[in-house]
């Protein structure tokens, strides 16, 4: 009796670790209706039926990898404030995605405001972000300012959010910019794997 409700709670335990992992990893999911594993079509034919360019890079290194960057011509992807989104495949399955927001037409303060509300809306929709880096250098006339967030409720399901500001004291300009990334590991591990093979 005693092995048998031993048994039952560790397939109890192992069941509930399998199934929080899953939660984890649909809460995760990336957006613009994508899901881990999908091909590079499903993201072309997204572009395509909102007439947006499609880049595609095959790095000679890396035979197996497959990197999509779409983005409108001008002005922002649908239903976004967002600039670019990029797609990388692995076998032809993605295992992470990389909103880009950036706008020449904002101002620096414009587009923190900006990063701010992404900031607030990740923690609404995922829980709490914890604080990586928050860094200032300045080099060659140029000040760079990053700070990003994460949030990593399974490891190696996580996403980052960073901000970069590039201020040039000589032409007195500045520039900011902030990404969002959707990072599945556990997924890019088990492709890795098959890719080896036995």
């Amino acid at each position: 009796m005693d092995v048998y409700l031993s048994k039952l709670a560790c397939g109890l335990g192992l069941l509930w670790l399998m199934a929080g992992l899953a939660m984890a990893q649909a809460v995760l999911e990336p957006p613009f209706g994508l899901r881990w594993g999908d091909s590079p079509e499903k993201l072309i034919a997204w572009a395509a039926r909102h007439t947006l360019d499609v880049n595609i890079s095959l790095p000679g290194d890396q035979p197996a990898m497959r990197i999509l960057k779409i983005q409108p011509k001008k002005g922002f992807l649908p239903e976004t404030q967002a600039g670019a989104v990029e797609g990388r495949f692995l076998e032809g399955k993605l295992y992470e995605l990389t909103v880009h927001y950036f706008d020449p037409e904002a101002s620096t303060d414009l587009m923190e405001a900006r990063f701010e509300a992404l900031r607030k809306q990740v923690a609404l929709e995922h829980g709490p972000l914890l604080t990586n880096q928050q860094q200032r250098a300045v080099e060659d006339q140029f000040v760079t300012r990053t700070q990003s967030f994460h949030r990593e409720p399974v490891k190696g399901l996580f996403l980052l959010l960073a901000f970069t500001e590039v201020e040039d004291l000589l032409r007195k300009s500045k520039d900011a910019r902030f990404s969002l990334i959707y990072r599945n590991d556990n997924y890019r591990n088990e492709l890795l794997k098959e890719l080896k093979g036995p």
